[in-house]
């Protein structure tokens, strides 16, 4: 079955529908609500026997890219600076076709936000390689 990654973003993509502060900002109710739901998400693929991973990160919004030996840490404020894209965290799924991960992608989207509304933020699905590309002709 292929395994694909669902990266959750702080920002990317066109706007949102609807513009929403930062989680911080949110009432303390529904950050929990939200929480909720992520877990809900994951006993969910795990039931189904399609959960592989899930993970978010800290909302430091710095990358350091490093260079090689001897050159300097490059700071920067996300993997795609010119469009401030920064990833706020993954789903690891294996499921049995790239529609399922897009129907997961949509549920995952819909968690709630402020005052309970679904997010509807931008998922970005990628296929894990099974193993490493060939390059034969």
């Amino acid at each position: 079955m292929p395994k694909y990654l669902l990266l959750k973003h702080y920002r990317g993509g066109p706007e949102l529908p609807t513009p929403v502060p930062p989680m911080p900002e949110w009432d303390p109710a529904d950050i929990e609500a939200h929480m909720a739901f992520l877990e809900h998400v994951n006993v969910m693929l795990k039931e189904r026997g399609e959960w592989l991973d899930a993970q978010g990160l800290s909302m430091d919004q710095e990358w350091i890219r490093y260079g090689g030996p001897g050159a300097a840490p490059v700071r920067s404020d996300g993997p795609h600076p010119e469009t401030g894209d920064l990833v706020a965290g993954w789903y690891a799924i294996d499921v049995d076709s790239y529609d399922r991960a897009v129907e997961i992608a949509a549920y995952v989207s819909s968690e709630p936000g402020p005052g309970g509304k679904p997010l509807y933020e931008w998922i970005q699905i990628r296929q894990i390689m099974e193993a490493p590309p060939s390059y034969a002709e």
